[in-house]
């Protein structure tokens, strides 16, 4: 008899039980929540032949871009690629295959080609649009799930999830009133879609509508936060509104309780910590010794260069916190990944390596440099991944660097910019 998972698509080498497992798993990672990791492994309990469990042990190594989970990545992928495939199953080992070696952008064209053949594999629609974010392709957030959209209702296993992909890439390419729509509804149909909630946050950061924001996270932040491995993104996105409305001793108080304060290894939360201290930094606010202990996780999270927009906020950590021999080993690193194999040669050259320069340039002082390098990477930041809200720290930054090296009327057009875009 064959096994199919929770869409029809058969799973060579499972049994029962191991579906139940990788259903679970799937069900787990389209809300971000509990341990999707545990019951893929489960799976490969009761299966240890059941090739699309450790292609998604792969996929959930690969994703948080964490250095140390690509050996385990890189050995799931080789596993599932010595077992039995159909077309559908292999597409996903090919893909794995590509993100284990760092071939981001053929990774998004393998799991795109599968979308179009097989629109209900929730799985290669999720993964493609994570390559999408990590890669920066705005238009593709949103195409590739559109694409698929038509072969959907409500009603299917995990059609909410559809729904909040499909708002985060119009949010992303500022269709901004579907986004919010759709981004509400996939709440609506899930309460624990992290992504839905986080697409609409996005909508009002990007409108600049606080006050709504804070209301949209305030709503029912135990359905976003309890248990989800998303939280600390949405807890950041929470402090931004507050940030933006001088709300100081609140985004302290989720700086410190939800965003620093977990002390969490995990380099997608190390992100939001360096990217809300270095706001604050930017107003002048102080911000005591909250640069040390994160600095000393970044150093143990970036031995080298793996991904150029982690190393970004690395060296935000590091020169917040003045540790200026850890800035420098970063930046060897950089120019030794720029000579290796793989799609983050390219993530650096564009922006990554020059951004983390202006921020080194800008830590020492030489802020007329720092303005410049950050003009030159402004029109094209996108090359080296995050959503528009994240990219938002370079403006951020080339404004205070201008008005620091003396070039008010620049800091002053970006302002006025700023405020043109923000109004709609």
């Amino acid at each position: 008899m064959t096994i199919r998972d929770l869409h029809g698509h058969s799973l060579s080498g499972a049994n029962a039980a191991a579906a139940e497992h990788f259903d679970a798993a799937c069900a787990l990672l389209r809300c971000y929540r509990g341990d999707p990791l545990a019951a893929a492994m489960a799976a490969l309990e009761q299966a240890p032949r059941m090739t699309m469990a450790h292609v998604l042990v792969a996929y959930l190594n690969l994703l948080g871009t964490e250095p140390a989970g690509l050996a385990a990545a890189r050995d799931a992928q080789a596993r599932a690629a010595m077992l039995p495939a159909d077309e559908r199953e292999a597409l996903h080992v090919r893909a794995a295959g590509c993100l284990a070696q760092g071939r981001w952008h053929e990774a998004g064209r393998v799991l795109e080609d599968l979308s179009i053949r097989y629109p209900h594999d929730l799985l290669a629609l999720q993964v493609g649009h994570q390559v999408d974010f990590f890669t920066g392709r705005s238009r593709m957030l949103r195409d590739r799930i559109a694409r698929a959209e038509s072969h959907w209702h409500e009603g299917m296993p995990g059609h909410h999830a559809v729904l909040a992909m499909l708002a985060f890439g119009l949010e992303e390419t500022a269709d901004y009133a579907r986004a919010e729509r759709l981004g509400r509804r996939s709440v609506e149909l899930e309460p624990h879609d992290g992504w839905g909630w986080h697409a609409v946050a996005h909508v009002l950061e990007m409108q600049g509508r606080r006050s709504e924001g804070i209301a949209w996270l305030r709503r029912d932040s135990a359905h976003w936060s309890e248990g989800s491995f998303f939280a600390v993104h949405n807890w950041w996105h929470l402090a931004l509104f507050h940030l933006g409305l001088d709300q100081l001793d609140e985004v302290f108080t989720l700086l410190d309780e939800r965003v620093l304060g977990t002390a969490s290894p995990v380099v997608l939360d190390m992100i939001d910590a360096s990217a809300l201290l270095w706001r604050l930094q930017l107003r002048g606010v102080p911000v005591g010794e909250r640069w040390q202990a994160l600095a000393t996780r970044w150093a143990a999270a970036s031995e080298g260069s793996a991904y150029a927009f982690n190393d970004f906020h690395a060296m935000l950590a590091f020169v917040g916190a003045d540790r200026m021999a850890d800035a420098r080993r970063l930046l060897e690193a950089q120019r030794e990944a720029l000579q290796q194999a793989g799609d983050n040669a390219a993530f650096l050259r564009d922006v990554g390596h020059p951004a983390t320069l202006a921020i080194h340039d800008f830590a020492l002082g030489r802020h007329a440099e720092a303005a410049r390098r950050l003009r030159e990477v402004r029109p094209v930041a996108h090359r080296f991944g995050g959503s528009h809200a994240q990219r938002d720290l370079i403006d951020l930054t080339l404004i205070e660097a201008a008005r620091r090296g003396g070039d008010a009327a620049l800091a002053d057009a970006l302002q006025r910019e700023r405020a043109f875009v923000r109004r709609g």
